[in-house]
Formats: structure tokens, C-alpha cells, sequence
């Protein structure tokens, strides 16, 4: 079954490669938004680090400098194997321990605006990669949670805290999961903050993260709230990551 499938008895046949010359970078920004890179490379004077590679292709990784830190960016997949995976991978590039990980995701509550941004406390498990880092449970916690919220309140940056659902099949959150989640405290649902908080656990890495708030699924349809090409309050939002940029910095300093 898959909830037994954590052995960290054994050993991993394909081993992630930390690479000792690998350019050192204070944090590693994380998007899932091509907008959102395209934004930064017109932005920020980016200077390319390297190659992330996989059947669907070479994956940039960018590095640049913003108040004298050095910060690496990239785009990451959606969906939690191919988000983790990438992050392995990032260690034959980059050498440090702290990534900023943010993006779009659905909203469990009515109450909570769309563009709202929600800090994560807990992951609900419902993917696979995790079991592959960390003994099975329903939850797993979110390491830094509060200190993203420390971060938030100290900017003046109005947020939401609370549990995420995170799930690998999209089309599949059905009506009745959708009530056990929200029953069980969970505001948000997304697809990968469960399996990178295992990830990084077990690789002794840290990671921060925050969602913009987006469509919701507490009504009685599935509702967008979004006009057509609207960026403003999305996942594609640039202003959102000005707020990981000064994260990063926040946690470096």
C-alpha cells in the first residue's frame, strides 16, 4: 500500500547530486506562473544558472541580486512529483537551503476573498509523492509557518492562516472530499505543499510558503471569480511576487 512505502532503511537507486561548486544563492524563489517569470526576467537583471532537464524539456533556473542578497528563480511544474523532483534537481545548480514556494489555489471558504493570500499551517496528504519522505499520516505540518505570517504582519500584508488540501487529481475533488477537507479545517486546496514540505524535511531544507486565493469551491457550482485575462488578484499577479522577493529576504536576514 502506498502509506507504506517510506523506507529510509535502504538505499535510493537514483541519488539527488548536491554538487560542492554549485552557485551559492541566499533563497531559491519558486513559481508555477510563466506570467509571473516573464515578469521577472523583464524585472530583474537575471543571469542564467543552469538547466533543469526532463522529457518535456530544459527548465531555466535564473539567478539575481536584489538589496545585496543573491536570490535563484525558477518555474516550477504543477503537481507534486514534478514540483519535488525539480527541487531535488536544483542542488547540481544552486547551493542553499531555503526556498520560497508560491502560487495559485482553489478556496475552501466563501468568506475568503479571491487574491486573498493564505499562509498554510498543515497539508492534508491526499498525493504520493510525500509517503515516498515521510511516514504516513493524514497531515503533515508546515515547518515555517509562522514565520511567513510573522513576515506578513510585519509588512502589513492582509492574510489568511489556516490547513490546505492538497490533491493530485484536479477533477477529482468531489463534493464529499471537498466537506471532509473543509470539515477538518482546511481553506485551501492546491497540489503540491504537502509533498515539498515532506520533501524538504527529509533532505534538510527549508521551506515558505504562500498561495494566492482563487477559485472557490464552497458553492453550490464551481465559481472562477475571475474575469477573462485578469492577472490582478491571480496566481499570475506580479505583485505577488514582489511579496516572495521580500520574503526571501526577510528570511535570509
Amino acid at each position: 500500500m502506498i502509506t507504506e512505502t517510506f523506507d529510509n532503511k535502504t538505499e535510493e537507486i537514483i541519488k539527488v547530486w548536491r554538487n560542492e561548486n554549485a552557485k551559492k544563492v541566499d533563497a531559491c524563489i519558486v513559481t508555477f506562473s510563466n506570467e509571473i517569470l516573464q515578469y521577472v526576467l523583464e524585472q530583474y537583471e537575471c543571469t542564467k544558472i543552469g538547466d533543469l532537464y526532463s522529457s518535456n524539456g530544459a527548465n531555466p533556473v535564473y539567478g539575481f541580486s536584489y538589496k545585496g542578497k543573491e536570490f535563484a528563480v525558477y518555474m516550477s511544474y504543477v503537481g507534486a512529483p514534478g514540483c519535488v523532483a525539480d527541487m531535488e534537481d536544483t542542488l547540481s545548480l544552486i547551493n542553499t537551503e531555503k526556498y520560497v514556494v508560491f502560487g495559485g489555489s482553489g478556496c475552501l471558504n466563501k468568506e475568503i476573498a479571491r487574491g486573498k493570500v493564505m499562509v498554510p499551517t498543515a497539508a492534508y496528504r491526499d498525493e504520493g509523492t510525500s509517503y515516498h519522505y515521510a511516514p504516513a499520516s493524514d497531515f503533515i505540518p508546515v515547518k515555517n509557518s509562522d514565520v511567513v505570517a510573522e513576515f506578513m504582519k510585519q509588512s502589513g500584508l492582509p492574510f489568511i492562516q489556516g490547513k490546505t488540501w492538497t490533491t493530485d487529481a484536479v477533477h477529482r475533488e468531489t463534493r464529499g472530499n471537498f466537506e471532509k477537507r473543509k470539515n477538518e479545517g482546511c481553506i485551501s486546496v492546491e497540489m503540491e505543499c504537502a509533498a515539498v514540505q515532506a520533501m524538504c524535511n527529509f533532505r534538510e531544507l527549508d521551506a515558505y510558503f504562500f498561495f494566492t486565493c482563487g477559485d472557490l469551491l464552497d458553492a453550490p457550482e464551481w465559481d472562477a471569480r475571475m474575469e477573462k485575462n485578469q492577472k490582478k488578484d491571480t496566481q499570475h499577479d506580479p505583485g505577488h511576487f514582489d511579496i516572495a522577493v521580500e520574503l526571501a529576504r526577510y528570511i535570509v536576514e
